[in-house]
């Protein structure tokens, strides 16, 4: 079995000896088959002088053909032994010669099994009028689309052309160059793509489905099945502010197009930044524009992330809070009101998901900020730790540096520094001291714990004392609700939520989960007067249905199955599985359903809910 790279744990490739500097991937989508195919022509770059041969990253592929393209020449190639998490180290002897670079073709196919794609039958869809296909390659997923060194320790531009069926629109996380019919093939056409900034192989992206567009900006525009199209571009009007407010902050957006698709229900995640076109969940069309912050969340990706990244998934807080920290700039820019409050508001609506988190986590590895993933499939280490863990030690070092007004020009500076490169954590603290070097902020960062902030489990070790203006509302509201009596509820209205925001109402919800569980009474005038069953807004929902599920209201089990059924992001999925399996009523049930719509769900999510019911063992 071979070894894994000791460059990255969760890869076998050796890019400190020969790097992929290039791709350009030539391949067709075949519905029938559930199969991607063709030859990706990647350029590689030697950075010892004596390597012979590169190492790459594949699962379940099958390997063919390896060439020199300028050649002609066949190179011997070999496919190492799978270890199921990781797939194959594929290792490619390079051409004679003298030169330091090289454009190998590989001609490949995937498997219907491809982890990174999942294929949708019409009838999944929403028009019912042609199938559909779309990726997830975060984490190490890329691996099983194409042949590539899976870390994003390399970044790399690529170039594309896809074939696809007449009826379906193909989109990549690229610029699109255009369609043009196939020659010999009058049923299909050919979409070409070019993505000029290197990209980490986690950022690669295809989609094709009965989709449409409508432009939302000067350079945007939102994609889905027309069904949906109208909704979403109502839901995401906004996205140019967003993106005028983030380069305020941090410079000029370079990738040229932001685009928008509303994926299938499946999709596991609230959104993914691929490159020109961020991924999102229909969760978000709340008809309000409410949930649209996880659009300044993709937003803000494109910078902290795409243009910096983490150099492996263990220092993934790099990615993630450094991106809460600028959407919740951007979200505070846009609110009407006090824009410092309605930062540390929703900061202390993130350590409510973070207490969470780190519970389930009983206090355990994953719940550092820097992560040991030796062995260890990154998925199984997701959670919300490096998103708020990470916000809340960069807004704790705003609070000990100066404030925003000089934060935020460290942040600027910090995209400046590294961009278009990957980094460690060691690499950002090293800036962060050089940065703020005079000796009033040096004596400051050396009060920080750093090993306890980077390598403690469980909650952050300094947490800060957030503004609640906005939140008193909800806290009274809440308080009322605990301290009455289940046999005198006359006190309570619709009249309550009248001034309270749709986040504000969040946070009532969230409040609430936070002390012991409603009795079935106070659930049921709670629906009764402010009928929450209703509520299209998918995070009131989901808190709705958790509040009952913990107060073992009997109402509460079907309509969490149906929330859990008819969508697939993990944010609001596992934890409904884990309560209802925690509640003896429902486990059963919600066993008895998720096998039923296993086949159904995106395979990453149903992996990780199959852990959950604890039909699967974990990682440890």
């Amino acid at each position: 079995m071979a070894a894994l790279s000791p460059c990255d744990p969760c890869s076998y490739s050796r890019p400190d000896l020969c790097a992929v500097v290039y791709a350009d991937l030539d391949i067709a989508v075949n519905f029938d088959k559930k199969v991607i195919s063709g030859t990706v022509h990647i350029t590689v770059e030697k950075k010892q002088a004596a390597a012979e041969t590169i190492v790459l990253d594949a699962r379940d592929l099958t390997i063919s053909q390896v060439s020199d393209k300028d050649s002609g020449q066949e190179l011997t190639f070999s496919l190492g032994e799978p270890i199921s998490t990781f797939g194959s180290k594929l290792e490619i002897k390079l051409p004679n010669g003298n030169g330091k670079k090289y454009t190998l073709s590989i001609k490949y196919a995937t498997s219907p099994k491809c982890s990174a794609l999942q294929w949708l039958r019409p009838e999944q869809t929403a028009g019912k009028r042609q199938p559909y296909l779309f990726s997830q390659c975060e984490a190490i997923h890329a691996r099983s689309l194409f042949p590539c060194q899976d870390s994003p320790a390399v970044k790399f531009p690529y170039s594309a052309k896809v074939t696809a069926r007449r009826e379906v629109t193909v989109l990549m996380s690229a610029v699109r160059l255009g369609s043009d019919p196939c020659v010999g093939d009058s049923a299909s056409l050919e979409t070409k793509f070019l993505q000029e900034i290197p990209i980490p192989s986690y950022l690669m992206a295809i989609v094709a489905g009965d989709i449409e567009s409508r432009d939302i900006g000067p350079r945007s525009k939102v994609w889905s099945e027309k069904e949906f199209v109208e909704a979403a571009a109502y839901e995401f009007a906004e996205t140019e502010d967003m993106l005028k407010a983030a380069e305020a902050l941090v410079g000029p957006y370079v990738w040229k197009q932001y685009d928008l698709l509303v994926l299938p229900p499946s999709f596991p995640f609230g959104g993914m930044e691929n490159p020109c076109l961020t991924f999102v969940t229909p969760t978000l069309l709340a008809g309000d524009r409410s949930l649209a912050n996880v659009v300044a969340h993709e937003i803000a990706h494109s910078w902290t992330g795409n243009l910096v990244t983490n150099c492996t998934f263990e220092h993934f807080w790099l990615n993630e809070g450094h991106t809460v920290f600028l959407e919740r700039k951007v979200q505070s820019a846009l609110f009407d009101g006090d824009k410092r409050q309605m930062m540390e508001f929703s900061g202390s609506e993130g350590l409510k998901d973070l207490q969470y988190n780190v519970k389930t986590l009983n206090n355990g590895p994953y719940t550092r900020l820097v992560i040991d993933l030796k062995g260890v499939d990154p998925d199984d280490a997701f959670s919300s730790v490096p998103y708020e863990k990470g916000f809340t030690l960069l807004f704790y070092l705003e609070t000990l540096l100066g404030g925003p007004v000089v934060f935020e020009k460290f942040l600027r500076s910090y995209i400046e520094k590294f961009t278009k490169q990957s980094i460690n954590t060691q690499q950002w603290k090293d800036f962060l001291y050089s940065y703020f070097s005079d000796e009033k902020a040096q004596t400051a960062l050396n009060t920080v714990d750093w090993d306890a902030w980077f390598n403690s489990q469980g909650m952050p070790p300094v947490i800060p004392d957030y503004d609640t203006t906005l939140a008193r509302a909800c806290t009274e509201l809440r308080e009322k609700w605990c301290a009455a009596l289940d046999t005198d509820l006359s006190q309570f209205s619709a009249n309550d939520l009248t001034p309270l925001s749709s986040i504000q109402i969040r946070e009532f919800l969230s409040q609430l989960l936070e002390q012991e569980p409603l009795s079935v009474t106070k659930l049921e005038k709670m629906q009764e007067v402010y009928d929450f069953n209703s509520v299209r807004n998918s995070e009131i929902r989901f808190r709705w249905l958790r509040l009952g599920l913990l107060g073992h209201w009997a109402d509460a089990i079907p309509r969490a199955i149906d929330f859990v059924t008819e969508q697939g992001r993990m944010k609001f999925v596992r934890p409904l599985y884990r309560d209802m399996y925690a509640w003896e009523d429902a486990r059963q049930p919600a066993i008895n359903n998720f096998l039923a719509v296993k086949d159904e769900m995106h395979n990453t999510t149903a992996g990780l809910v199959e852990k959950d019911l604890h039909l699967k063992e974990a990682s440890s």
